[in-house]
């Protein structure tokens, strides 16, 4: 595919059904959707409407049973593991509710773990740059533990840009957090979104937070209910 995609993710006719002990369970049927570049894009719905399986599919971390994923004009269906892998690593990032820090490393050291793997140099430097960012340089040095849930949600943060990604996944990135420190880690993905640039996927049953996206589409049962407009400025 040649020249520029006129979608950062374009996805036509999307199903997804697994084998569970009584047969077939279809998670997703038929859905269809496309988000520009440095667009921020809301995925809303309840609990088993298949909002992570889709946030899944379009990351690459998992094939569709059906339809096409195209990210960044790569056809995501027609690669393996291992090509979607590396896809990953040059385009996405990611922010899960959980946070997924390794328990044994320091701040400092989570954020340089995928510049390391990519064998660069410059991985202290820069990954001390994006705790910067978030305003946690002072705690570099500190494990896990020792930081509050708003601090570790804001390492992986950190860890999520820091080989500056065309597109950043969050799944329920604010879950495990109060109110007023998860208000802080949305303020803190939208500036991020809005100063670099990035495409920005919300997974979330915050219709506030969602709110707050440029568009969004609702899932229920596994199929889009309704696209939105442009959220209020």
């Amino acid at each position: 595919m040649s020249g520029t995609p006129r979608f950062l993710l374009d996805v036509r006719d999307v199903s997804k059904s697994v084998q569970g002990p009584e047969g077939r369970l279809d998670i997703l049927d038929g859905v269809s959707l496309q988000v520009a570049t440095g667009e921020s894009f809301a995925i809303v719905g309840a609990s088993g409407s298949g909002k992570t399986t889709l946030l899944g599919l379009l990351a690459g971390l998992d094939t569709p049973s059906a339809g096409s994923i195209r990210l960044d004009g790569h056809a995501l269906e027609n690669m393996d593991e291992e090509a979607r892998a590396d896809l990953r690593r040059q385009l996405v990032g990611f922010v899960f509710q959980s946070f997924h820090l390794l328990p044994a490393l320091s701040a400092e050291e989570n954020v340089m773990l995928p510049l390391e793997l990519e064998g660069d140099r410059l991985a202290r430097t820069r990954a001390r740059e994006a705790l910067a960012s978030v305003g946690l340089e002072a705690r570099r040095r500190h494990y896990p533990a020792q930081l509050s849930g708003g601090e570790q949600q804001r390492v992986a943060i950190a860890r999520a840009f820091v080989h500056g990604p065309r597109v950043l996944f969050a799944d329920e990135p604010t879950g495990n957090l109060d109110q007023r420190t998860g208000h802080h880690i949305i303020d803190l993905l939208f500036a991020l979104n809005r100063d670099h640039h990035t495409t920005l996927v919300l997974v979330t049953h915050d219709a506030q937070l969602a709110e707050r996206c440029v568009r969004r589409v609702e899932l229920e049962e596994g199929r889009l209910r309704a696209h939105s407009g442009e959220a209020d400025a």
